[in-house]
């Protein structure tokens, strides 16, 4: 079965903590968020309130649109990310925005990320 709908409208929007917002389409089986990760916006103090776990355990796929963000594992290594990126990020990290623009990542990995727990 086919269908469509714009992220402009979403079905879900999962505000953050502060900094921010993920927006959320689901279609069927599949979901896709666009989050909007503002500026001073730490995964460790906006979203870890929500999921209630010590680091982020959501596997996340997407593109980076704007703005930078690094991503540091559990293991310490970090990973950052601008315009254009294209990421697999496996569970397990901390994440902070970069500079003074807005990250704006498109992510197939968000069915339960931003949700309480």
């Amino acid at each position: 079965m086919s269908d469509k709908h714009n992220i402009e409208t979403p079905h879900e929007r999962r505000p953050f903590q502060a900094h921010g917002h993920m927006d959320v389409v689901t279609l069927g089986d599949f979901t896709l968020g666009r989050g909007v990760f503002e500026p001073g916006w730490r995964w460790s103090n906006d979203v870890k309130p929500i999921a209630g776990t010590e680091s982020c355990q959501t596997h996340h796929t997407g593109i980076c649109l704007e703005g930078r963000m690094t991503v540091r594992f559990d293991d310490g290594t970090e990973l950052d990310m601008g315009p254009g990126d294209v990421v697999d990020l496996s569970p397990g990290h901390d994440a902070w925005t970069v500079g003074d623009t807005a990250c704006v990542f498109v992510d197939t990995g968000v069915k339960g990320y931003a949700k309480p727990a």
